[in-house]
């Protein structure tokens, strides 16, 4: 202890860590070895954060680390010759790594039989670290030399066939002499490239990372929920390289690539979306991929309040457009947080309600207990045929439901989707288009082909955006919403009435329907019992319901699914 003390006493860059950093170092020796050849002398020693927040947003060069657990942490800092800055990745190795790797690929062998047997990740983690716990013997310093590599000693049976290492029932060879730092190193490169997402591993981990893009050779390239833009250290450096991480990605998601179908859409274990395009007859550039991270927990609309893409009157509205069961569509362009806030306001349905959801690829989320689930099923290659959303919101219709969640409308489901709100069926579903009068414009044209006397069916239009605000920074706001009044046959019209609109000089909200509303005054008002002449008391409850969701926010309600909990308690005392 006392030598290691003195060697670090000696090393000048742990004497230059702020306290954190370098009890972070002594612990992480990965780390340690990564400050060594980190650009310190350009940018200065990186400040650390035990925890990332978006207050670090305000910082206008960052240099900093923090972790994101299993013994990875990320540096981030400016690069002067672009808009994106590095995200480096530090994982747990060191520089015997790759060959404690190879060896501990042939002493695996012994243990085949039982991973095969494994059915679930969990359960195959479980065989792989046990395996390495029994074959590793831990030394308190580097050996001179990895111990040789088993040789495969091939004999034959009784049978005369041969007996290969694999089918031993007993270890062929003699532990590794490792160190605890190594062993730890090793278990994680094990169950990284075994069971997860190989040198994707830290993007996926990292949970302020939104969208992981590879564009074909070069860096892959993410989107940061604090710090935008970046280019990460994981790099493909020719197109035979991504096409194999390609296949290999594929087969673990079971949804193998080929070229003759290059395109694949699909959902990782953990719930993100990817897209892959394999080969370079369809893309210039090669193989790429794109994954759209799921969230583990979403966020509520306290979350999104917070983060002001919206107010908390605009809250108290749009919870009793949904309490209500009136129609509504969230709108807006890719990456606009259109499913995050459709989401966030599934917590308004009352608990009791029965829903169902149609989407593409799963990513609708909701708390309710009563919930059908219905995910779209692609061509089978084997005796299967396909179950679109058209289809599958045919047999919704007939399961009774409170609530219909479309993921989103694209073709001639957008049909049955409006006959289904004709005939009494409460429906929510997200949809691409940036204005109220687009959005018109692709319903009523093909392939959705809505007839222009459907359309007033939908009650309520919220369009999203992402938006450069007024100091720079980029953000996520409602920009209106919107209420559908009517089809005008003479003059081939809509009437639509604007209820909030976002100023984007100030960045302020306008309540510009206020005391103009018609589904709060002649839609929502009679169905709570308030009479015509008192029907403007409405604008009240809104106010009310605001200021409950306020004070929630101040004692430091947010998770989505307390939030579903006291709202429910609320709504059976009549207090919501």
């Amino acid at each position: 202890m006392a030598a290691a003390e003195t060697h670090e006493a000696q090393c000048p860059i742990h004497n230059l860590l702020s306290p954190e950093l370098r009890e972070h170092a002594d612990a992480a020796p990965h780390l340690m070895d990564y400050l060594h050849h980190a650009p310190i002398a350009e940018h200065g020693v990186p400040d650390f954060y035990a925890e990332a927040s978006r207050k670090l947003g305000d910082i206008k060069d960052p240099n900093l680390i923090y972790p994101v657990g299993n013994g990875i942490y990320v540096h981030t800092f400016p690069d002067e010759n672009d808009a994106r800055n590095f995200y480096i990745a530090i994982e747990p190795t060191n520089s015997r790594m790759e060959d404690l790797l190879e060896e501990m690929e042939i002493r695996l062998l012994d243990f085949v039989e039982l991973l095969a047997d494994a059915e679930t990740p969990e359960h195959k983690t479980e065989v792989l670290l046990k395996a390495i716990e029994d074959t590793c013997v831990i030394v308190d310093k580097v050996p001179e030399k990895v111990d040789k590599k088993p040789e495969a000693k091939v004999a034959k049976g009784e049978e005369g066939f041969l007996k290969l290492p694999f089918l031993s029932s007993g270890p062929t060879t003699s532990s590794m002499k490792v160190t605890a730092a190594e062993v730890d190193c090793l278990k994680y490169r094990i169950i990284r490239d075994k069971i997860g997402m190989a040198v994707l591993e830290p993007l996926i981990t990292d949970p302020w990372i939104e969208d992981i893009s590879c564009s074909g050779v070069g860096p892959v390239y993410i989107e940061h929920k604090i710090f935008g833009g970046l280019k990460s250290n994981i790099e493909f450096h020719n197109h035979e390289e991504i096409d194999d991480f390609v296949l290999k990605l594929a087969e673990k998601i079971k949804k193998p690539v080929t070229f003759r179908n290059p395109i694949v859409d699909a959902t990782l274990p953990d719930g993100s979306r990817i897209n892959i395009v394999y080969g370079g007859d369809v893309s210039k550039n090669g193989s790429n991929f794109t994954i759209r991270k799921f969230m583990g927990i979403p966020l509520s609309i306290i979350d999104i309040a917070n983060s002001g893409a919206l107010t908390w009157q605009m809250c108290g509205y749009l919870s009793l457009i949904v309490e209500s069961e009136l129609n509504f569509f969230v709108s807006g362009e890719t990456a606009s947080g259109k499913t995050t806030l459709m989401n966030a306001l599934m917590t308004f349905i009352p608990a009791h309600a029965k829903i169902v959801s149609i989407e593409d690829t799963p990513e609708v989320q909701v708390p309710h207990p009563n919930w059908t689930r219905e995910v779209v099923r692609g061509n089978m290659s084997q005796g299967g045929g396909s179950v679109d959303m058209f289809s599958l919101l045919k047999a919704a219709l007939r399961q009774r439901p409170n609530e219909i969640i479309i993921g989103e409308i694209r073709g001639e489901e957008g049909n049955i989707a409006f006959q289904a709100m004709m005939t009494g069926h409460a429906v929510c579903a997200t949809f691409h288009a940036s204005t109220v009068e687009k959005l018109i414009q692709r319903v009523t044209g093909p392939p959705i082909s809505v007839p222009k006397t459907y359309v007033d069916n939908l009650n309520c239009v919220v369009i999203c955006s992402a938006v450069r605000l007024p100091n720079g920074k980029h953000g996520r706001r409602i920009l209106s919403i919107s209420e559908i009044i009517a089809y005008d046959p003479t003059n081939n019209s809509f009437s639509f009435v604007e209820i909030f609109r976002w100023n984007p000089i100030e960045d302020v909200f306008e309540f510009t329907g206020f005391m103009n509303s018609y589904l709060l005054e002649q839609r929502i008002a009679p169905s709570r019992g308030i009479s015509e002449k008192n029907r403007r008391q409405i604008y009240q409850e809104v106010d009310r319901r605001a200021a409950l969701l306020e004070k929630l926010a101040e004692q430091g309600v947010n998770n989505f699914y307390e939030l579903f909990r006291l709202l429910s308690k609320a709504q059976r005392q009549g207090l919501f």
